[in-house]
């Protein structure tokens, strides 16, 4: 056995086992942020998510993809994992410029998303190479 073959089943046991997972891929389009939402919302019910936390995973989805939409580069793509212990949402783009947290005035229109997603998200973050902007939520599996 080689020390690669060895070791992957380590790595395998390290990584959370994926129980439920769904992918869309947009065009960067903002009419697409409401399918993105209703899509989103049909599998948190498929998945018996509870509706509290739900609603939270549903409306993060809707900042990052509206980000996406905005301020990203080529198409978008939308991964949404669930290990049973936790919902991890992916928003992907090519543009390599980070999403920011900033600061709105009280009369701005805008520029809440990403502080929303702070408060409803366990965590949050944007990966190293600036393309993808992630959450995660802590989920009891809902599934009877």
């Amino acid at each position: 056995m080689s020390p690669a073959t060895a070791l992957a089943p380590i790595a395998a046991e390290a990584r959370p086992k994926v129980k439920r997972a769904f992918e869309v891929a947009i065009t960067p389009d903002s009419v697409r942020v409401a399918h993105i939402r209703r899509i989103t919302s049909a599998y948190m019910r498929f998945w018996g998510v509870p509706t509290s936390p739900a609603d939270d995973v549903v409306l993060a989805v809707s900042e990052l993809v509206t980000n996406a939409v905005e301020h990203g580069r080529g198409d978008v793509d939308l991964r949404v994992r669930h290990t049973g212990v936790e919902l991890c949402v992916d928003v992907i783009d090519e543009n390599p410029a980070p999403a920011r947290l900033r600061t709105a005035e009280a009369h701005d229109v805008c520029g809440r998303g990403l502080f929303l997603v702070s408060v409803l998200a366990h965590a949050w973050g944007v990966s190293n190479n600036g393309r993808t902007t992630w959450a995660t939520f802590r989920i009891v599996d809902g599934r009877p």
